[in-house]
């Protein structure tokens, strides 16, 4: 403290030895004032300026945030400094506020260890140090023997739950933090315990026998362990618990058949991502407060049973990803049963092995229903007649099945539907026009069915449309001008159809039109050039029509296009030289047209495996590699001349054979193309159905040889598709691992509906058997030849008698910066709804020939579909648990917690931190409290140099000393301005990081006068 404030302290205490009665108030006071000061002096960042009032001009009582007391006394009972962005360490000297009865301090960005003094604290009745960086042990708080509620969620603390709490707790809060070990028998001692709550940490062991001393406890969470064995049977005995959640850990055996006459209290049961098997127990039904029952993604067997529908008070009811069965009129008498729960608002049994008719009864279910997911099961039979009744569906899921017959005009009375999943089965009949009259639908899948006649034109009053597909039907007539006039459109896929006539040049009014597919139709005339409009366009797929004359030089436009085939058409003139200067462009199939003339050299000519050209006969010039003839000059004033030359052209006979075979290939597929569909799931005809076999050889027998990374749920290998043609990375799901068949179904309805540059592009997925009969799924991508970012930082190459890593420029990780941060904004920002990666790390940034890199692995997103939405989901799970990898997991990410973009944000700020470090966030030396943020913030800005990979301020040399120093004295300042943004993004509280678009905008400009200044 100050020399003057010593002074005063010691003349107070010094009057107060005299007349120690009088001023024991005073003394007090003046403990209280300066533990406080030292308090503040340990803050760092006041953003709020919350502690200016702490000064000598104003009483200790009227200091923001302090509290004291009116009885006889004015010592400090409670301090209330709750999400005031204060970053600093929590200071020792709280522990001499002898009186204090409430602390809070949560939502700030405190960090270092929690003080072993705030455990003298005798008084003290609540502490509340929640969503900050606290590292290290829990302290001992045997002697606060009042204390009620210790909350210390969603933290970095590690070691194990100390066993020596006080015995009045009430409530205990540890979510979110790197505790081990098991949870202790002694905790049952403090029988007053109403609420534990251990949710996502590293525990092991189970729930202790003795917890069935507590019997006032009313929550138990222990969600996102490593929780293992059987059901812990110390439950039973909790006749008061009202929530309990042991979802994503390793429990396993049967669910006790009793538990519902034992915990009659319940209203949330949340087991979902275990190991359980068996049957479903009926006694549920005696739980009769029950609101929300997850299962899912478990192994239950049997059927549904009856009783469930005595739960009136349900809202939830998820049991997807199981093994339930139904085959007859009794096995669905669950559904009848389920009318009497009036509340229920989500029912999903996907992912079951449900059979036959879906039974009428189905449209006894509550009024209230918003979910019905009955996707991807053997379901039969005409289309659900019983849906007609549930007027506040939002989202209906019957994709994956072997429904029949026409889909019902009535259908477009159901107002309130915002996606609507009826692909991948057997309707028939027209497309009812009175869809159109379902103003909230963003989500439409129609594809892979046997739809006929034509699109109606009223297709267009879908304003809020995002996606829609209809591929792989049988519709005709032309496509309606209406459908390019939805302001909202981002994806349409109208291809493997009949459709005919010209595409309307209204096509340029799509303006956030990012994937259209009207491949494999007939239609014909000029490509419109109003196309060069679609300003968002990135990938569009014209091939296999008719279309004739010249190719539009307005593509040339569309700066964002990734991949344009417009091959086996009748199109003629030249290459348009524009695009060649489409810089992100990464495929370009032109093959089997008319066109002749010379073939451009520069943007992507220059990659020949990334163009297709062949069966343009009259094509000379180009690139080297492609071994055309040269282009030869004609005389402008003879035209006898000029066709005399181009009757002397010699066609190799290689082309006159490959455009044979090539022509005799595409009547084939024309033939088969009605037939040979995808079955599951819903993918776009960019390349041909896949088998089991094809994948087999493509792989060498999926050999060790070709195999390129494991993941949890998956193996990747490397294969050559097509006759070599295509080399491709093939993702093969483990499905016997609980959670793979999630991942797979999450994945691919997440891949299909998204389309941008910077994501690894799916070509097409199997859903097919082993040899010995066991289910076989698996994703095809685009093979990335440089790998994924992990492996650019941290794999080293043998030189000699040296090993070293890969060179890495700052100019090239600006640029992976930028790709990430764009696929991250598009995923957040301008996809359908919001889309959650939930699992950014190196790993899952893959990189091509380019180095442009392309985010990864959708296995673990979630979804919010609407902007109106309160929760994320995924297209076929209403509650999964958020996973990730430890070190780039957002603090606030949580099982069955609220899910955010701003958990990507944290993320991408880990990786950017890493990147320019070059230390993975797991690295042994953040240990003790340390991290990788904490690092980067005590040695910025000053020591920065000292702590970043050494090799990016090695990269400026030049003759001149001075002219070297400058260069790298702006490497410099580029490095403070990209590890700003990293602490940004990862700032403890969700709502204190930036948002990807802020990101993206200005690693934009970090990367601009980089490049500018180099």
């Amino acid at each position: 403290m100050k020399a003057t404030e010593t002074g005063r302290f010691l003349l107070v205490l010094m009057a107060c030895i005299v007349h120690a009665v009088t001023c024991s108030t005073s003394l007090g006071d003046q403990t209280d004032r300066l533990s406080l000061l030292e308090f503040k002096k340990a803050i760092t960042i006041d953003p709020q300026q919350t502690l200016a009032s702490w000064n000598d001009g104003t009483h200790v009582c009227n200091w923001e945030g302090v509290v004291c007391g009116k009885r006889g006394h004015h010592r400090v009972t409670d301090l209330d400094l709750g999400n005031r962005g204060l970053v600093g360490h929590i200071s020792p000297w709280l522990g001499n506020l002898t009186f204090l009865k409430h602390m809070s301090l949560g939502t700030n960005r405190f960090s270092g260890e929690i003080p072993a003094s705030l455990g003298r604290l005798h008084r003290l009745q609540t502490l509340f140090l929640s969503n900050n960086t606290l590292h290290g042990a829990i302290p001992t708080f045997q002697n606060c023997s009042k204390l009620e509620k210790l909350f210390l969620n969603h933290n970095n603390l590690t070691g194990e739950i100390p066993d020596d709490l006080p015995l009045g707790l009430q409530k205990l809060e540890l979510r979110d933090n790197n505790l081990s070990g098991t949870i202790p028998s002694s905790l049952a001692n403090v029988t007053t315990l109403v609420g534990f709550d251990c949710n996502d940490n590293g525990i092991e062991g189970n729930i202790p026998d003795a917890f069935a001393k507590l019997s006032g406890l009313q929550t138990l969470l222990a969600s996102g362990n490593n929780l293992a064995g059987s059901f812990p049977r110390a439950i039973l005995n909790l006749s008061t618990l009202v929530g309990l959640f042991l979802a994503g850990n390793r429990l396993s055996g049967e669910v006790p058949p009793d538990i519902g006459n034992s915990l009659r209290s319940l209203q949330t049961l949340a087991i979902d991502d275990n190991f359980f098997h068996g049957h479903i127990p009926s006694s549920l039904a005696n739980a009769s407060d029950l609101e929300q029952i997850d299962l899912s993604n478990n192994s239950f067997t049997g059927v549904v049973p009856t009783s469930i529908g005595k739960l009136r008070k349900l809202l939830l009811l998820n049991l997807e990803l199981n093994k339930l069965e139904a085959r007859n009129k009794q096995d669905w008498e669950f559904v009848y049963s389920l009318g009497n729960c009036s509340k229920l608002q989500i029912l999903s049994v996907g992912a079951n092995q449900l059979q036959g008719h879906v039974p009428t009864s189905l449209g006894n279910l509550s009024v209230e229903l918003q979910a019905l997911f009955l996707d991807y099961n053997q379901l039969s039979g005409g289309f659900p007649s019983g849906i007609v009744n549930l007027r506040s569906l939002m989202r209906l899921a019957l994709a994956g099945n072997q429904f029949t017959g026409e889909v019902p005009e009535w259908l477009g009375t159901l107002n309130s539907l915002q996606m609507m999943a009826l692909n991948s089965n057997s309707f028939t009949g027209f497309i009812p026009p009175s869809i159109s009259n379902l103003s909230r639908l963003s989500y439409l899948y129609l594809d892979i069915n046997k739809f006929e006649g034509h699109l109606p034109a009223s297709i267009g009053n879908l304003q809020n449309l995002q996606t829609c597909n209809f591929s792989n039907n049988l519709i005709h007539g032309g496509v309606p001008k209406e459908m390019f006039g939805i302001p909202t459109i981002t994806e349409m896929d109208l291809s493997v159809n009949n459709l005919s006539g010209q595409l309307t040049y209204e096509v340029g009014n799509a303006k956030a039109l990012i994937y259209l597919s009207l491949s494999s139709n007939k239609l014909s005339g000029h490509i419109p050039n109003t196309i060069g409009s679609c300003e968002n366009l990135q990938y569009i797929e014209l091939q296999e029509n008719s279309f004739r004359g010249s190719i539009p030089t307005t593509l040339g436009n569309i700066s964002t296009l990734q991949a344009l085939n417009l091959s086996h058409n009748n199109l003629t003139g030249s290459i348009p030289m524009s695009l060649s200067n489409l810089q992100y462009l990464e495929e370009l199939d032109l093959s089997f047209n008319n066109i002749s003339g010379e073939v451009p050299t520069k943007g992507i000519f220059s990659n020949v495996t990334a163009i297709r050209i062949d069966g343009n006969p009259g094509l000379c010039g180009g690139p080297l590699e492609l071994h055309l003839l040269a282009c030869r000059v004609m005389p402008i004033n003879s035209s006898k001349q000029k066709n005399s030359m181009v009757q002397k052209v010699v066609i190799p006979l290689s082309c006159i054979v490959s455009l044979a075979i090539a022509i005799t290939a595409m009547v084939v597929r024309r033939g088969k193309q009605k037939r040979n569909l995808i079955s599951f799931p819903s993918f776009h005809s960019r390349f041909p159905k896949v088998s089991y076999n094809d994948l087999a050889r493509a792989t060498q027998g999926f050999s060790t040889s070709n195999l390129i990374g494991k993941g949890s749920y998956s193996s990747v290998y490397k294969g050559e598709l097509f006759q070599g043609r295509v080399v491709v990375a093939i993702k093969v799901f483990r499905l016997e691992t609980m959670g793979a068949q999630r991942s797979f179904i999450v994945e691919c309805n997440a891949l299909q509906s998204m389309r941008h540059r910077n994501l690894v592009p799916i070509l097409t997925a199997c859903s097919s058997i082993y040899s010995n009969g066991n289910d076989f799924k698996a994703l095809v991508y685009k093979f990335m030849p440089q790998g994924d970012l992990h492996d650019l930082l941290y794999s080293t190459r043998c030189d000699g008698n040296t090993s070293t890593r890969s060179q890495i420029t700052m100019a090239q990780r600006l640029s992976i910066l930028v790709d990430v941060a764009d696929a991250l904004e598009y995923l957040h920002h301008s996809n359908q709804g919001t889309v959650v990666h939930c699992d950014l790390k190196p790993s899952n940034i893959l990189l091509d020939d380019n180095m442009t890199a392309h985010v990864g692995d959708f296995g673990l997103a979630r979804f919010k579909f609407n902007s109106a939405a309160s929760s994320f989901a995924d297209p076929v799970s209403t509650s999964a648990a958020i996973k990730g990898t430890i070190g780039y997991v957002a603090p606030e990410s949580a099982t069955g917690g609220a899910v955010s973009s701003a958990v990507d944000v944290y993320s991408f700020g880990i990786v950017l931190l890493e990147i320019f470090l070059r230390r993975r966030p797991t690295d042994d030396m953040f240990n003790g409290g340390l991290n990788i943020i904490k690092f980067v913030e005590m040695n910025f800005p000053d020591m920065i140099p000292r702590i970043i990979d050494p090799e990016l301020l090695e990269e400026q040399h030049d003759s001149s000393q001075e002219t070297s120093l400058a260069m790298k004295e702006k490497s410099l300042e580029c490095l403070l301005s990209v590890l700003s943004i990293g602490l940004l993004c990862t700032k403890a509280s969700s709502n204190e990081r930036i948002r990807m678009q802020e990101v993206a905008a200005r690693l934009h400009g970090i990367k601009k006068a980089y490049s500018s200044e180099n």
